[in-house]
């Protein structure tokens, strides 16, 4: 192995290519322009490519592949939600999940750990109830389950009752997971470019061609080019292109902080949240412990990070976890989370036509990426919006058609 290592470091040329190719110059014009190298936009991308055959598709990114929420979320995967709606649809996303490493070749460090949602309170018990037979009744697994079991399946939590939120009962549900964030980006970039579609890194666009109501064109700033379809897929700067393209969205764009622990032995097998506690938690592959809380309670086009945030997010997790109080931040991060006022994404036609939207994904966005990527695919495609994303439309919120999963949100916002 060695002598292998050797004799390839001392060759004049290197045969391996590059996993994710990226384009040079920006063509005239494209079938499909998609503004975002995201998660979201670059499966969008593949997907078009792979199930659709449409492959003059240019990704424009105004930074890195995947340097925005994609690679500040928290990697949390489930489909344990509140509605008919959104059970269905992480559902599929669940299912997309499991089988990526092997669609790409690539490991994404899928792992299935179980994941709790902590009641506290009789109403958080209710509602866990509530969700865990809606669960059921699309087949997903999961079940409402009380301290004697709790402390069964993750004997590190505090169980005590002599706390200032004792857990009451907590909602189980088995195949939640976690995965790697910018694993998950680049295969999707890799399998998208090997198919011919271009990536345009450093590529932030400026403005949008808009002709009689139709999108014609996207302007950048390394120039202009013509399309025949566009979508936005930005999270964090969802509101701004959408007010460059001439409509106003219902949402706002909060602050979402999060932070790792130095490594540590592996002692935590399952995902633990906490509504009332304002607090989640896992342990990477790598042994660190991945922690977010709360979004912040105001408007922010920002990624900076606080002490505030820190200080509190450590006060309720020694509740949880009390043996960790001497344990060390390595870094903290914040991303951008687009807030609907139903806690439901926004996704499909806008009122331009042939410009579509994914965006609305407040602090769900990571775990809907393969869903969202083949369904936007299959909108862009086909010109009509599949049956699992109606819901979602922009339309709902002139119809009064509110999809209302707040109550599966993870924690406050």
């Amino acid at each position: 192995m060695v002598l292998a290592l050797l004799k390839y470091g001392l060759r004049n040329s290197y045969p391996a290519q590059r996993d994710i190719i990226t384009a040079t110059d920006l063509k005239p014009s494209y079938d499909v322009v998609i503004i975002g190298g995201g998660g979201h936009g670059l499966a969008a991308a593949y997907y078009l490519a792979k199930y659709h055959g449409i492959t003059n598709v240019a990704v424009l990114e105004k930074g890195y592949l995947g340097g925005g929420n994609t690679a500040r979320n928290t990697a949390i995967i489930r489909s344990n939600y509140l509605t008919d709606e959104g059970v269905r649809f992480y559902d599929e996303s669940v299912r997309l999940y499991q089988g990526l490493s092997n669609e790409f070749d690539f490991n994404i460090m899928y792992s299935e750990r179980g994941h709790f949602t902590l009641a506290h309170t009789d109403a958080a018990l209710r509602t866990s109830r509530w969700r865990a037979e809606v669960n059921k009744h699309h087949g997903v697994d999961s079940e409402l389950i009380y301290p004697d079991e709790i402390a069964r399946i993750e004997p590190t939590l505090n169980m005590s009752r002599n706390v200032r939120f004792p857990i009451l009962g907590a909602l189980y549900h088995k195949p939640g997971s976690i995965a790697r964030h910018d694993a998950v980006a680049w295969g999707y970039a890799h399998g998208a470019a090997k198919r011919g579609v271009e990536l345009h890194q450093k590529t932030e666009v400026t403005g949008l061609d808009i002709q009689d109501g139709r999108i014609v064109g996207v302007k950048t700033n390394r120039g202009d080019i013509k399309c025949g379809v566009a979508m936005q897929a930005v999270a964090g700067s969802t509101s701004l292109l959408a007010k460059m393209a001439g409509f106003k969205l219902p949402i706002r764009t909060i602050p979402l902080q999060a932070c790792v622990s130095l490594p540590m032995k592996r002692f935590l097998d399952t995902i633990i949240v906490s509504g009332s506690l304002h607090v989640y938690i896992s342990q990477s592959s790598r042994g660190e412990l991945v922690m977010g809380g709360s979004t912040d309670p105001y408007t922010l086009y920002n990624t900076r990070s606080t002490l505030d945030f820190k200080e509190g997010l450590m006060t309720h997790m020694l509740e949880l976890l009390p043996f960790l109080s001497g344990v060390r931040i390595l870094r903290q991060w914040a991303g951008m989370a687009d807030m609907t006022p139903d806690f439901a994404p926004i996704m499909g036609e806008t009122p331009i036509k042939n410009y579509y939207i994914d965006s609305g994904w407040g602090t769900w966005g990571f775990k809907a990426t393969p869903v969202s990527g083949k369904r936007m695919a299959e909108t862009l495609a086909t010109g009509k919006v599949p049956d699992l994303i109606q819901p979602f439309s922009f339309e709902r919120f002139y119809n009064f058609e509110q999809v209302g999963e707040k109550g599966a949100a993870s924690v406050g916002h």
